[in-house]
């Protein structure tokens, strides 16, 4: 594609990305028929290539964006399905996290809309809040229904969210294990956090001992997809600080939820305009580990018996490159594995997605569940919470994280999931 970026604008190094990524683009559209949105929709606007034309204007351009480009860049699911299908190597996580920014900062959103996005960023990055919050939801019952739209939607997800609280972490078996920094994240923590527990076992029986990286948070992901570049780069600046103090104590930093680990791993994206903090990215990015980088497959004496259909979230496909890693690691582990059928769609949970998306969210969770039911499975396994929180229901089979069910077929506790499912 040709541009017309001033050298004004070229001056941005996040714009030198995005234009270099936009010349890449020959509109070939095999990037479409991986879109979920575009499979759903059938509409231009809402795939890739329709997608790339209007942010190329809007960012050309400059100032206040039109609602018609917001409406569409809004419903990307950043699922970067895209990027893994391009015979061009666009890049196009470069492209849409930019526009994000521009949305962000040029255009005034009708009150609810900003309002629900702070709430999102604010809350939802805190897992104290998060509790508060879920507990609010519970308290207030059938009383949700006087609030207005998504508002309505988050507060009912919430009430059918389990109160946790939370979990210490086992210690290594071994003396000598080797040391690696947790990353506490944000509402797995709050909603889940015996999935951190059974990580640690699992890891524990390689080898590895899970510390607390004291002082960090939330990854930063949530509001980076938001386009609140300034918010994500002061988490991303509290964990690089947290993981600098720790000096040579640890080996690398985790975290357990792959959309998580996935924006760690492109972390030094977000300082390109940096100087300062850009090679501590980088020093950062290169550290972080995933569960399935870590936990080897090791054969089990006494197998389950149970068929688990491996659902691989977007953000371990297309941005950790780990899919294959968790079938063979639940394989090992004695189960029998299949996999979903269209498994490159989304699945519709993409962060705040499925609260700010509600319609097309849920759309792709159905379709996604039709493909589950075909495979016929005892269990799903995921190594991405909000794909599970997504997908649970009563509609459905239990969903249990990947490291859960390794960590009960090597003599762990049984899963939370299917402990409730059988009451």
């Amino acid at each position: 594609m040709r541009t017309h970026f001033t050298p004004t604008q070229l001056t941005d190094p996040h714009l030198v990305e995005a234009e270099k990524n936009l010349r890449a683009c020959v509109h070939c559209g095999i990037c479409t028929a991986t879109c979920p949105t575009y499979v759903l929709l059938g509409d231009e606007r809402d795939g890739p290539r329709g997608r790339i034309v209007m942010m190329q204007n809007m960012l050309e351009t400059g100032g206040v964006p039109d609602a018609e480009t917001v409406l569409h860049v809004d419903r990307c699911l950043s699922c970067l399905a895209c990027r893994t299908a391009c015979p061009s190597s666009v890049d196009y996580a470069r492209l849409v996290d930019e526009a994000r920014v521009h949305i962000q900062t040029h255009y005034r959103r009708p009150w609810g809309d900003k309002l629900l996005r702070w709430l999102l960023a604010t809350v939802m990055t805190r897992p104290a809040l998060t509790r508060l919050g879920l507990f609010a939801a519970h308290l207030a019952g059938p009383l949700v229904w006087i609030l207005p739209g998504r508002l309505k939607q988050m507060a009912r997800m919430g009430q059918g969210a389990p109160l946790a609280g939370p979990v210490s972490l086992p210690r290594a078996i071994l003396p000598q294990a080797r040391r690696i920094a947790l990353m506490p994240g944000c509402v797995q923590g709050a909603m889940a956090p015996e999935i951190d527990a059974a990580v640690a076992r699992v890891l524990a029986r390689r080898g590895f001992e899970l510390v607390p990286l004291e002082g960090a948070g939330c990854c930063g992901s949530l509001v980076h997809h938001l386009g609140r570049s300034e918010d994500a780069k002061n988490w991303a600046r509290r964990a690089i600080e947290a993981y600098e103090r720790s000096g040579d104590t640890f080996e690398g930093v985790l975290i357990t939820a792959t959309g998580c680990s996935a924006h760690l791993k492109d972390l030094a994206h977000l300082f390109l305009d940096d100087p300062l903090w850009l090679p501590r990215a980088r020093a950062f990015a290169a550290a972080t580990r995933d569960f399935l980088d870590l936990a080897t497959p090791r054969a089990v004496d006494e197998k389950r018996g149970l068929r688990v259909t491996w659902h691989a979230a977007c953000s371990l496909q297309n941005g950790l490159k780990l899919a294959g890693k968790g079938e063979a690691l639940l394989a090992a582990a004695g189960f029998e594995v299949a996999s979903v059928p269209e498994g490159h769609l989304c699945c519709g949970s993409a962060g705040t997605y499925s609260i700010l998306q509600p319609e097309i969210s849920q759309a792709l969770r159905a379709r996604k569940l039709d493909n589950i039911a075909a495979t016929e499975p005892d269990i799903v396994a995921s190594s991405n919470f909000p794909c599970l929180r997504h997908l649970s229901g009563d509609d459905g089979p239990p969903f249990v994280h990947a490291a859960e069910l390794v960590d009960w077929a090597e003599g762990g506790p049984v899963p939370v999931a299917l402990m409730t499912r059988a009451r």
